[in-house]
């Protein structure tokens, strides 16, 4: 069985632990493994929770299916997406794309649960109830003469754990 671009009411865990679902693509593994799997006992919990009927990243991904591109047909999707750039359509694309995608997507009245590695230290002041904001892209001043810089290119989340 294939998961295809299609839902999947019902049989949405079944083609997960035949098919084996959701990847993870690595590029720079040293062990030779590329692709990498939601764990079963793991994808069971969230399916219980979620009800998923729609998987934005299957494996084995069907040839004419596009995550990326394609509608995600689902009402509940889940999205477990490379973790790391990939090329799509001739450019370097990240995990950036996929939030974008899941944003769209969501905005069409979808619940999207997307997984994606962080900081531990992120997750740890998440948990603590931290406000996260969006600083932008700031452009840090230099200890020797004051002036601005060119930024990181990167935007700077503030946490601010108030009492």
């Amino acid at each position: 069985m294939a998961v295809s671009g299609h839902r999947h009411p019902g049989r949405f865990v079944i083609l997960c632990m035949v098919a084996g679902c959701a990847m993870m693509a690595y590029s720079g593994a040293k062990d030779g493994k590329h692709y990498w799997l939601t764990p079963p006992e793991l994808l069971e919990e969230l399916q219980k929770e979620f009800d998923f009927d729609f998987d934005a990243c299957p494996f084995p991904k069907p040839d004419d299916f596009d995550g990326l591109v394609d509608n995600w047909d689902g009402e509940s999707v889940y999205v477990n997406p490379p973790f790391g750039s990939i090329i799509h359509e001739g450019r370097k694309k990240g995990p950036t794309a996929w939030a974008r995608k899941a944003l769209k997507e969501h905005a069409k009245g979808k619940r999207v649960v997307m997984v994606y590695p962080m900081d531990k230290w992120v997750l740890m002041l998440i948990e603590a109830g931290a406000e996260i904001r969006n600083l932008k892209d700031v452009k840090w001043c230099a200890t020797e003469d004051g002036q601005p810089g060119k930024g990181t290119g990167r935007h700077i989340a503030m946490f601010i754990l108030d009492v």
